[in-house]
């Protein structure tokens, strides 16, 4: 195969319907837009969900939910994790350069889940009631 031949297969491509071009067309006089209204004029038009003055949809429906938009700068660290970590002092940017926190976080939360069996310091970081307990019963503290 060339590229030079290649080409769309049979059917594939055909004449745009030219509207609006006599009788002969199919498509003259109304050229498919029907008779009257606002559709059938030039720049008719109304906005996307406009249902002719009824109350749209979007507005029927009841408003659900909620998104933070502070949510993807928090994160979360098993105390599994932090077993794991080399370092004794645990701050926000060595959790980061261990790859267990996003680039982007700005406030991470130690959850109770798993073990620590080693005393660690942690600086600047928050924890749950159960993760602080366990932390301070291997020997570590919380700043």
């Amino acid at each position: 195969m060339l590229l030079n031949t290649i080409q769309p297969g049979d059917g594939a491509k055909h004449a745009k319907r030219r509207v609006g071009r006599g009788i002969g067309s199919g498509l003259g006089k109304t050229a498919g837009r029907g008779h009257k209204g606002q559709k059938s004029r030039a720049g008719g038009f109304h906005k996307v969900g406009f249902e002719g003055g009824q109350m749209p949809l979007q507005r029927r429906l009841p408003k659900r939910g909620f998104k933070s938009l502070t949510a993807r700068f928090n994160a979360e660290v098993r105390l599994s994790e932090l077993n794991l970590l080399p370092v004794d002092e645990i701050d926000l940017l060595a959790l980061k350069q261990a790859g267990l926190v996003d680039a982007q976080a700005l406030v991470a939360k130690v959850i109770l889940s798993g073990k620590i069996e080693r005393a660690i310091k942690l600086r600047g970081i928050a924890a749950t009631a159960g993760a602080r307990a366990a932390i301070e019963a291997a020997g570590g503290s919380i700043e």
